[in-house]
């Protein structure tokens, strides 16, 4: 008999919180105290969350529309919230294959929404860490063909592992078996943008147990090394492609920076 999960819902998750900014109703009081703590010590934290949600919606358009990637495998995807990655691509491309990757229980009751994939196509969801990239390509394998290009996302998540050198091994880890062609996209959290602000609701994070490693612009971008940035590089979220959909914002009130990056040939 399957173990009931226990979602914690005394304390906060940075999946609830995150979501909660986003307007989603799968959060708790612990989740909402904590968000709402954060906004009151740097009030434009929920719009930067939105916008670093757009950048996601746009950057896989971008991936399935403009590169014509059919493969997709994103990593820390956190909760379901409509439209979901592959309601994206497969909007584009019906026939796109999505590959979630997420080792928190309270993810895992909620995966199912994320397995509603388009007939042409197929998605799956993954009980692993993104800590042992190894693994998750091993059974990614089941999913999707590693001899094709695959769009690699890390949205929001890195800023949960606070050592640099780590990240680093995961994304080569990642990025060393995939073939030429294949992406990597990713946004980070920055102090950069409002360094006395940031570091408050950092602090906040932090006294609940939530890990938070504000990045700088020169550490995120060391994340693509050995990958060729595509325009506009390194930017704020709202900065990378905008749309009609992306609203004005101010940069001081951005604090994530976001690329996409293509891996070269050779």
């Amino acid at each position: 008999m399957t173990q009931p999960v226990d979602l914690q819902t005394d304390r906060p998750h940075p999946a609830r919180v995150y979501q909660y900014w986003l307007g989603g109703k799968d959060n708790y009081a612990a989740d909402r105290e904590l968000g709402d703590k954060m906004a009151q010590l740097l009030p434009s934290l929920p719009g930067a969350a939105r916008a670093n949600r757009g950048f996601m919606l746009r950057s896989s358009r971008y991936l399935a529309g403009e590169l014509g990637i059919r493969q997709f495998l994103d990593l820390g995807t956190g909760l379901p919230l409509a439209p979901n990655l592959h309601e994206v691509v497969q909007q584009i491309e019906p026939g796109s294959r999505v590959v979630y990757v997420d080792n928190d229980p309270i993810v895992l009751i909620h995966a199912r929404a994320l397995l509603t994939s388009h007939p042409d196509g197929a998605t799956a969801y993954l009980d692993s860490d993104i800590r042992n990239p190894e693994m998750v390509l091993t059974a990614a394998r089941d999913s999707l063909d590693l001899d094709q290009p695959v769009a690699v996302s890390l949205i929001a998540i890195t800023q949960l592992i606070p050592d640099d050198a780590q990240v680093r091994a995961i994304l080569d880890a990642l990025m060393g078996p995939l073939c030429p062609g294949s992406t990597l996209s990713l946004s980070a959290i920055t102090a950069d943008s409002d360094p006395d602000q940031v570091g408050a609701a950092v602090r906040a994070a932090h006294a609940q147990g939530i890990p938070v490693t504000p990045r700088t612009r020169a550490q995120t971008a060391a994340m693509f090394t050995g990958l060729d940035l595509v325009d506009p590089g390194v930017v704020l979220a709202h900065r990378w492609h905008p749309d009609q959909d992306t609203p004005n914002l101010d940069d001081h009130d951005v604090h994530v920076y976001t690329g996409v990056a293509i891996k070269p040939a050779g």
